[in-house]
């Protein structure tokens, strides 16, 4: 999902840059009302920025990764999986790959956007204790499709708006290639979010994850 520097004009990147930061400023107050996503979100940024280094190889214009973003997000919540995301790929540029910083925001709305797709169509239901939704392989598999659509059309969004031409065809490589993380990833999902649920009445647990409101298909 890294679009690579060179690919966006300066102008355009400092559109996204100030998307970007609007948005994280929006949802960043409401952390302030809810201390505890303070530490679900550095873990959010840490899953995540292991999760990308643990996996990611060259697809055509961008790059494939494990991303990891249904397990953060049914475990962690939204809130802390929206922020882990723009501080884990600040980390990662800081850490292990200092050129992919110009697109820091490019690559944080491509990964932001979706999953605010997501919470406020099919996640919040599931998420909502009181809506008596039970989470099993069809409802994550579901999240993860979705999500996943919407990564891969932000990053044919950016290839369109891009100065560089890149074909069609390139970018439906890419786009298909994540089909294997959407096999895969609701596997990792649902073992993460049974294993939590087991221990969810443990101070850790409960201090660190917000598995509590979901319920588990039998």
């Amino acid at each position: 999902m890294h679009i690579e520097p060179g690919f966006i004009a300066q102008a355009k990147v400092m559109l996204a840059n100030v998307s970007a930061v609007g948005l994280l400023g929006y949802y960043v107050k409401d952390l302030l009302r809810q201390p505890a996503d303070v530490i679900r979100t550095l873990f959010a940024a840490l899953f995540f920025s292991l999760f990308m280094q643990s996996f990611h190889v060259s697809v055509g214009p961008s790059e494939l990764h494990f991303v990891g973003a249904m397990a953060m997000y049914l475990t962690l919540g939204f809130l802390p999986t929206l922020l882990g995301f723009a501080i884990g790929l600040l980390l990662q540029g800081l850490l292990f790959d200092p050129m992919d910083l110009p697109h820091l925001a490019v690559n944080s709305l491509s990964l932001m956007l979706p999953l605010i797709a997501v919470h406020y169509t099919l996640g919040r239901t599931l998420r909502d204790a009181a809506g008596g939704r039970r989470i099993g392989w069809a409802a994550i598999l579901k999240l993860d499709a979705m999500y996943y659509s919407g990564v891969t059309a932000m990053v044919g969004f950016w290839l369109l708006i891009a100065d560089v031409a890149t074909p069609f065809a390139a970018w439906a490589a890419f786009a298909t290639s994540y089909l294997a993380i959407v096999a895969v990833e609701p596997l990792i999902t649902y073992g993460a979010v049974r294993l939590l649920k087991r221990y969810q009445h443990t101070r850790l647990v409960d201090t660190c994850f917000a598995v509590k409101p979901l319920t588990l298909a039998d």
